[in-house]
């Protein structure tokens, strides 16, 4: 069997992302998927005359041609072409205030009208907001210099450059907001996003939040006209012509070493010879069961252990395709979020607390932004939330289908009530992903897609301080949601050409050496 430089296991968004980058940079690459399409959740399945979108909200980071996001940068620098559409507003919530009262928001993109619909809904906020959006751009900027210094950053540049972001590098969303002033209305809108990361406001980084609200606002969102399996499909066409080799219904077994360092995979169709393995899959699956127990760092060890129970968000989404158009039904706007309550940490315990409690979901409808996403005169709509381990992990296979039909039911009864949109009677084909779904599909455990909380101690900016320390196998490297990026469509992009960047200069080091 021919022998590869690196073999990336996965082709979801990171592992695509990683295997263009390294054929790109002239290493022989092999990307190999259990599955026999690409994509992972960056794909679509049918029921019926519809075709649906499994996991896909928007991207935040691709922006326009005169305000490129990395996701633009980077799928520019693969070659890969798509036809996007923009999202115009940013999103809309219905929720109630810490305080109580009723919240019926729609902000907008762009920095300007943002703050401008901030100062209409929260009078006296403007002075806060400018200076909350000058301390994000600074946070950007000394991301991006920390990403391109590679783990070497230099602390009198940090300093001297991004005094502001190292000042709030240790302290939680909420301290900073607190510190700011920000008025707590202003603080409940936007702490609305805190769910795309899955950490609330009392333990997300500010530094993590603070880059993704940005670009969320800087650069508006963008979604493929033509689902999320659009860009997946571009991506293996693109690695393909360029040289690269993929294998579909691979699936990786184990990890093979020669002394310490990775020498091959095991896979169900037979070995592979190769000199680096990019492994899209969890830390955890790797070293409790894909290589030598002993060749596990000690210090691997530990750092599984103290994430124990730290799992981000295990997804529940429901899916509707509706034989009436989004206008016939009163749908009005794209993204729509649906939580009990403004305040993100109460909201966390309730949901949490399992399907008793979590009256949480965001709605979409695709039709809003993207007519031609259904037949004509339908659409699709989805809700997505939170699923928890006090429902799922000792839940019965005879209560399965109902307990996943009666979430459903419940985010159906939410939609109404909050809305007034009535889905029911026009519901012509559904389909519901629990935790177990993603985890079967994704082999995410417990169905956590967004990998481990980046909260506290395990935040973004710790891991991408660490990339040196964190990566301590010699010829392996996990990437994806449970990297330093963290989950998310950008996240993971990012993430694999990051991990890939990292793995084609210890390659290129070696081959000086021998040289």
């Amino acid at each position: 069997m021919a022998k590869y430089d690196v073999v990336v296991v996965g082709a979801g968004n990171a592992g695509l992302s990683a295997a263009l980058q390294c054929q790109i940079a002239g290493k022989k690459t092999l990307l190999i998927e259990q599955h026999n399409l690409p994509g992972g959740a960056a794909s679509s399945f049918r029921r019926g005359r519809f075709e649906i979108e499994p996991s896909l909200h928007e991207i935040c980071d691709y922006g326009p041609a005169n305000n490129p996001g990395d996701v633009r940068n980077i799928l520019d620098a693969y070659g890969v072409k798509l036809e996007w559409i923009e999202v115009p507003d940013c999103y809309r919530c219905i929720s109630t205030y810490s305080d109580g009262s009723p919240m019926d928001v729609v902000m907008p993109a762009g920095i300007g009208p943002f703050i401008d619909a901030m100062e209409k809904y929260v009078p006296g906020s403007r002075a806060r907001m400018e200076t909350l959006f000058d301390l994000f751009q600074e946070v950007l900027d000394g991301i991006a210099y920390i990403t391109a210094s590679k783990g070497h950053a230099d602390s009198k540049v940090l300093q001297a450059k991004y005094p502001n972001m190292l000042r709030t590098g240790a302290y939680s969303t909420k301290k900073v907001f607190d510190a700011l002033k920000l008025p707590q209305k202003a603080q409940d809108i936007l702490s609305i996003y805190w769910s795309y990361l899955g950490v609330d406001m009392e333990h997300l980084a500010f530094i993590h939040y603070a880059a993704m609200v940005h670009k969320y606002v800087s650069r508006g969102a963008y979604i493929p006209k033509h689902t999320s399996h659009q860009i997946s499909t571009a991506m293996v066409e693109r690695f393909r012509e360029l040289g690269g080799q993929v294998w579909f219904n691979c699936r990786a077994e184990e990890f093979l070493f020669d002394g310490d360092r990775l020498c091959g995979v095991k896979t169900n169709l037979g070995q592979i010879d190769c000199r680096y393995v990019l492994a899209n899959i969890n830390p955890d699956i790797i070293y409790g069961k894909m290589m030598p127990k002993e060749l596990v760092p000690e210090r691997e060890k530990k750092l599984s252990a103290a994430r124990n129970g730290r799992f981000g968000g295990r997804m529940y989404t429901a899916y509707f395709c509706c034989d009436k158009s989004a206008e016939e039904l009163g749908i009005k706007d794209y993204n729509t979020f649906l939580p009990g309550t403004a305040d993100s940490r109460k909201e966390y315990e309730n949901i949490m607390g399992g399907m008793k409690t979590n009256d949480y979901s965001i709605f979409l409808c695709y039709n809003v932004i993207n007519p031609d996403f259904s037949p004509e005169g339908t659409c699709v709509c989805s809700f997505t939330t939170f699923g928890s381990p006090v429902d799922w992990n000792d839940l019965s296979q005879e209560d399965y289908f109902k307990f996943k039909t009666d979430g459903a039911k419940k985010m159906l009864r939410i939609l109404k009530e909050k809305m007034g949109v009535d889905l029911t009677g026009h519901i012509e084909e559904m389909a519901v992903a629990s935790p177990w779904t993603f985890a079967r599909y994704l082999n995410a455990p417990e169905g956590a897609v967004y990998g481990y909380e980046t909260a506290d101690w395990d935040g973004m900016m710790a891991r991408m301080m660490m990339l040196g320390q964190d990566y301590p196998i010699k010829g392996l490297r996990p990437i994806g949601a449970a990297g330093p990026r963290g989950d998310g469509y950008s996240a993971a992009y990012i993430c694999g050409q990051l991990m890939a960047q990292s793995a084609i200069r210890e390659l290129n080091a070696e081959e000086g050496g021998n040289k």
